[in-house]
């Protein structure tokens, strides 16, 4: 992948649930709401200077943050690193 992200930036994959509850009842699409954690795949310059987060971090960030992108057929999420929560 080629993209690098600019000022306090991190791009991010989301990390999907489950699909199905411990019984086995299938949940739909649209009755699931967007997992709020995934996995950090780049850093902005800024932000690796820092070592707030690194690539390969599991990550839990705010609900309505970030802008989606498609990148090579795959969703990602570029946000600021202050709408990072916390590092799991």
């Amino acid at each position: 992948m080629t993209f690098k992200p600019l000022g306090k930036r991190v791009l991010l994959e989301r990390i999907e649930e489950a699909t199905t509850t411990a019984s086995g009842i299938i949940i739909p699409d649209n009755a699931k709401e967007k997992p709020l954690s995934g996995i950090v795949r780049a850093v902005s310059p800024k932000v690796a200077e820092k070592g707030l987060v690194s690539v390969g971090d599991k990550v839990v960030f705010a609900k309505y943050a970030g802008t989606e992108i498609t990148l090579e057929g795959k969703t990602y999420l570029v946000m600021n690193v202050d709408d990072l929560l916390g590092v799991l």
